[in-house]
Parts: C-alpha cells; structure tokens; sequence
C-alpha cells in the first residue's frame, strides 16, 4: 500500500480534452461521443473525471469482451445489474440496444468501453438495433437527459463502425475526442510531484512508458517512480506480481493472435530499418515468410497502427526510401529489450536477467532519445516556448548511402535550418562530428531549395557537461540537452 506520507495521484494533463467533455455533459440533451485511443491511454480516466458527483450515480459502464453475442449480453447483464440500472436485463444483442437506449432516456450516461468488438461478424448485428434506439433518442434529444459515450481502442474498426458510408451508425456521432499520449510537459508534472525530473530519468520512464498515464500509475503504485533503473525493472517486469509483466501480450499482442510477430519484432529491434532488411529477415526465415512480410506491414500500419513508415525530408509521396519504426514506446522497449529476458526469468538468475533488461534498454534508448527530442522541439513550438520557431514536422534525412541526420528542424519565415545528430552519451558527440559535418554538406547539395538559408547545427545528449558543451561550441556547434529541451515546460 503506498506510504501515507506521499503525495496522493492525481489526474494529469488532459485539460483541453476535459473541457471539451465537460462541456459535451453540461448540455444536459442527448450526445452520442467518440472516444478513441490506443489501450491504456486514459479513455475511461477522462470519463470518470469530468462526470460530477451527481452525474457519476447515473453512469453505465460496460466493458464489451471480445466473445459471442452470449458472452457479451451476460456481461452486459452484470453491469446493469451492478451500477442497478433500473430496467429490464438484456437476453439477446436486440434487447440490449433497446435496455441501453431506456437507461439513456433515464437520464444516465452509458460508456460502452471496447466498442470495436462489435465489428466482429457475429457481433455486427448490434449495429443495427443500435442505431434505431440511437435514432429514437436523437429525435427527442432535448427531452432525453442522458447520453452515449462509446470508447475503443482501434482506430480503423472504430472508423469502419461509425464513419463508414455503408456503416449503420454513420453519421450518428455528435461528438468526437481523440486521446493520445501525455504530452512531456505533463509527464514532467508526474515526475516533479513523485519523484525528480532529472534528464536521465525522464528519459528512462519515457521510452519506456512515453505518454501513457497508467503506466506512471502503476510505477507510482509500486513505488517505484524515484527508484534506480533495476528496481523499476524488478519490481514492474519481473517479480512474480509484476502489474507489466503480460500487459504487452495481454493488451497489444493478443489482437494479432500469434501473427506478425516475425516483422513486429524485427522493427522493434531494428528501429529505422528499410524493406530491404525485412524481407532479408524474413526470407532467413523461409519463403512462406517472405511472401506474407508485405501483407503484415500493411495490416501492421493500416489497421492496428503499431508501425509506422517514415521518409526523409523532401521526399515525394511515391517515393520508396521509406524506414519502419514500431509507432508505440512500451511496445517498442518490450520487444527490443525486455520480452526475452522476461521469458528467461525461471531458467536465470534473477541479477543477470535485470542486467541483460537494463542493457538491452539503454542500447533501444538511443532511438528514444531521438523521438523525444523530436517530440520535444515540436511541443515547444506548438505552446510558444522560447527556442526554435518551426514551419513543419521535425523529420529526419537519410540516403541509400551514408548519409544520415537525426532531425531536420525547418522555420520557413526565417529561412533556417536546424540539422542535428542526437547521442544518449554527450561524450561520443565530439569524436563524430566531423563525419557529421560530411552528411550535413551532402543534405545541403541534395536540397537546392536550402540555397541562401542560414544553417544551425546541433549535437543533442542527455546531459551535457560544461566540458562538452565548450568543445561543441568550439567547433561552431550549437549544444542541448533535455534539460535545455524541457526548460519551461
């Protein structure tokens, strides 16, 4: 039990997205809202925070499970029955429609959490008796005090179920939120109030967690939030009562169902790399591999958003120079870094197994390091903090040959440049730059359009010494680290 002694958790960023939902509830006429988001974003923590006292006694909530008709009525059954909703129990997909539009016209809120199971084919039916009491309430929407919030957790099957044309419900949505990751700037509210927002820690929690508040919850819970990087590692990921020990393959790798996993884990492994190399890896593997790798990563992006194709800068639409990255940190780190040393727990001592975790960590916090630097400059711009002023997304630029820079930051009003290379260790900067200042020349010869802009470059670490950052300057280079990054925020 945490330590009386301690801060209490409280409920962090999201205020924009609060407000919006407040405001949806303070209409006191019947809505309809969307809210997506990967799991564990914090769907249903936004709900029950912007319901009231009073309306919180008038709140449905039922967890759709990923079952047959049978199995979702009989937990839609126990809800009802536990939030003693009074109206008659659901026997069948139709009645629960009809039980769900009687306890809206009563006044509550009804949050059907996981809503994209009802894209399943023996589920899809519901859709339809839905959208008749859906119809119903929106006709009387004045007199009805109630409201429907469906919540799920896949973008494309929550898409296909109410944007679609052909959908039953299209066109049906009054309301729309869309919840993505805690921005730094809270994730740094989290470490101020329960531990210290040092530059290495906010590195370690963020590629391992980014922005998902539960995750924080769960390392606050354990107390563990201000511990060193092994006991965050034992007490989350490897004792017996471990809250992550499954939650990768209970929550993002049980949709796949055994497959993808040959591609998944290769991206995971292998941040940045080209098609090339998939289809290498998979060909290892056997033919049958190779002939499934493009079917994967389209199902991969397109439908469960687990991986993403990054091109460089300026490239056009067509082209081809396309890099892949597992889009989410925690999937990312669990595959990279702690999935195998998880499984070997019963065969190894428990000190090399934490080691092997913590190294393989610090190897995929390379990558990290540059997605949060990336996140950062564009958090910064976008809330007018001091620093660089930018026109575009921060990209990065590679070649089919050597040349490689790790972001690219543009401000068209003023016509500069930013090109950075980014070092977990502020140390191994200084020996690579004059290798570094060969890719910059080959970017700038293969971007004509740069021609007369004022070009800055920048060596990022963790942290920087007051010795590595004069040696930096010395060579004309402008020097940052997290601290500097998170000034102000």
């Amino acid at each position: 039990m945490p330590s009386l002694s301690r801060p209490e958790w409280g409920f962090y960023g999201r205020r924009e997205q609060l407000t919006q939902l407040r405001t949806v509830l303070a209409r006191e006429r019947f809505f309809f809202l969307k809210i997506s988001g990967r799991r564990r974003i914090g769907k249903t923590s936004l709900v029950q925070q912007a319901l009231g006292p009073e309306q919180r006694s008038k709140v449905l909530y039922i967890p759709i499970p990923d079952s047959d008709p049978a199995g979702v009525v009989s937990t839609a059954r126990e809800f009802f029955e536990s939030f003693r909703v009074r109206t008659a129990l659901p026997t069948d997909l139709r009645s629960l429609a009809v039980c769900i539009g009687e306890a809206i016209r009563k006044g509550h809120v009804v949050a059907l959490d996981e809503f994209q199971y009802f894209s399943r084919k023996a589920l899809y039916e519901f859709n339809s008796h839905l959208q008749v009491e859906v119809d119903r309430l929106a006709a009387q929407a004045e007199r009805v005090p109630g409201g429907l919030i469906v919540l799920g957790s896949i973008h494309t099957e929550m898409s296909a179920l109410l944007e679609d044309r052909s959908a039953p419900l299209f066109n049906r949505l009054t309301d729309t939120l869309e919840l993505g990751h805690l921005d730094v700037e809270s994730v740094l509210e989290i470490l101020r109030v329960h531990s210290d927002p040092t530059p290495e820690r906010l590195l370690f929690l963020w590629n391992l967690f980014e922005g998902v508040p539960k995750f924080y919850r769960d390392g606050y819970e354990q107390e563990v939030l201000a511990a060193d990087r092994l006991v965050v590692l034992r007490k989350l990921f490897f004792s017996s009562a471990s809250p992550l020990r499954s939650e990768a393959e209970n929550w993002f790798l049980r949709e796949l169902r055994g497959r993808y996993d040959l591609v998944l884990k290769f991206i995971a492994r292998h941040p940045g790399c080209t098609n090339g190399e998939i289809e290498a890896d998979a060909r290892s593997e056997g033919p049958e591999s190779l002939k499934q790798v493009g079917g994967y990563l389209k199902i991969l992006r397109e439908r469960y958003q687990m991986v993403e194709a990054l091109r460089p800068v300026f490239s056009k639409p067509t082209s081809r120079n396309s890099r892949y990255y597992v889009c989410d940190n925690f999937l990312r780190s669990w595959l990279a870094a702690l999935s195998r040393p998880v499984a070997s727990i019963a065969f190894r001592p428990l000190d090399e197994v934490l080691l092997d975790a913590d190294t393989r960590l610090a190897e995929a916090e390379g990558h990290g390091l540059e997605r949060l630097v990336g996140v950062l400059y564009e958090e910064r711009a976008r809330k007018g903090l001091q620093g660089f002023a930018l026109s575009e997304k921060i990209h990065g630029f590679w070649d089919t040959g050597k040349t490689e820079i790790d972001l690219v930051a543009l401000c068209a009003t003023e016509r500069v440049v930013r090109l950075g290379t980014c070092k977990r260790s502020a140390e191994r900067l200084a020996p690579d730059l004059s290798a570094f200042d060969g890719h910059v020349q080959r970017f700038l010869e293969a971007s004509p359009r740069l021609a007369g802009w004022k070009v800055e470059r920048v060596a990022i670490a963790t942290r920087h010494s007051s010795a590595t950052r004069k040696a930096l300057e010395a060579r004309g280079y402008l020097a940052q680290d997290l601290t500097d990054l998170t000034s102000g925020l």
